[in-house]
């Protein structure tokens, strides 16, 4: 088997992993409802505040995002929701609402663009929903999302839950969860927090817990109020955690500390930053483009559209031949797009040798 080595992995999730926190699954097992489990519940639960933005408890689950995109639809949505749809992971939100018996009510816009706050007021207006659902970072496009004037825009009505998919962009960007009044906020462990796949994360309103509770069919593995009680009692979850993450999560939150959050947003926008400064000159000489607009790009993955006669498969594949990974496009964009996921611990100096690569396959 072919390692490839740390730094040269920017897939758009999962994400490179540091080799400390690779270790950091290497210790014995212990009783997740024992001692030990207590003291690094504790250990994680300013870190992950902090992260979030929030005085609120911080949830985690053992589970890919989507079963906290589940629960949120499960504990927020009582009839009807306004999914935002503008990328795969939005049709996703969208389509787990209607697996989950909800009706939905969908606010479409093409791949690549988002969804503006004139557009979400008018759909609010005309549709009678209790909830709406946006994706803040949308993974298959690199779209970012005004999220905090949609906030503002979801409080103007009253008893409307926001329910916020941040799997892309939480730790890499801006998300202010109490500053914009986020109802539900979940993220996963494998994107710009640099931990491996297997854990949900989210915080959730007061009147967000109090919905729920009032929702009787809300299942019981991702019952929000379980969990929300378990967590606000530094308790695991109610059920079994995957506790070697935890480990790693504990370890890497040390890391997220020891950077800061403030520095490594602004490390990710500096790495937004150099991509499109390579797309604007270089890159516009090989044909490629950014599918989404200026001011609206994701600070953690960039969506670049092909040259004609280009797929994805003929620049990844050399790529990884020389043991670099970057992604293909996602779903409907999958041979037309790469995507490059600068997020978690990648440096300027890594991608700026990965896109020197990217020139020489294309050129």
């Amino acid at each position: 088997m072919n390692e490839i080595p740390f730094g040269k992995f920017f897939l758009p999730g999962p994400s490179d992993v540091h080799p400390d926190v690779i270790r950091a699954a290497e210790r014995p097992m212990i009783a997740h409802r024992g001692k030990t489990m207590d003291d690094i519940i504790a250990n994680i639960a300013q870190p992950l505040k902090t992260v979030f933005r929030t005085q609120r408890p911080v949830m985690v689950g053992t589970c890919s995002a989507t079963g906290f995109m589940e629960m949120a639809v499960r504990s927020g949505v009582r009839n009807r929701v306004l999914s935002l749809v503008g990328g795969a992971f939005a049709e996703r939100f969208a389509m787990i609402a209607a697996a989950c018996g909800r009706e939905v009510i969908r606010l479409d816009v093409p791949y690549g663009k988002t969804v503006e706050p004139d557009m979400l007021r008018d759909a609010i207006k005309r549709s009678d929903v209790d909830a709406v659902s946006v994706v803040h970072s949308e993974t298959s496009t690199g779209a970012l999302a005004p999220l905090g004037e949609l906030a503002r825009v979801v409080h103007e009505f009253d008893d409307v839950m926001l329910l916020v998919d941040t799997v892309s962009s939480m730790a890499g960007c801006p998300v202010e969860t109490d500053g914009w009044d986020l109802d539900f906020v979940f993220t996963g462990s494998q994107k710009a927090i640099a931990v491996p796949p297997g854990l949900a994360l989210a915080a959730a309103s007061p009147r967000m817990v109090e919905r729920a509770k009032n929702i009787p069919e809300r299942g019981a593995y991702l019952d929000l109020v379980t969990f929300h009680e378990a967590f606000s009692n530094g308790q695991p979850g109610p059920n079994t955690p995957a506790v070697s993450l935890f480990f790693q999560l504990e370890k890497q939150l040390q890391r997220i500390m020891a950077e800061g959050l403030e520095a490594r947003w602004a490390r990710h926008k500096s790495l937004l930053e150099v991509c499109e400064r390579w797309v604007e000159t270089r890159g516009k000489q090989l044909g490629l483009s950014y599918l989404p607009d200026a001011g609206r790009r994701s600070w953690t993955v960039s969506c670049l559209r092909l040259p004609g006669g280009v797929t994805s498969k003929n620049v990844t594949a050399p790529l990884q031949q020389q043991g670099w990974t970057i992604g293909t496009g996602y779903g409907k964009l999958k041979d037309d797009t790469i995507r490059i996921g600068h997020m978690g611990e990648h440096t300027v100096p890594a991608l700026t040798e990965l896109l020197g690569l990217i020139e020489k396959v294309l050129d």
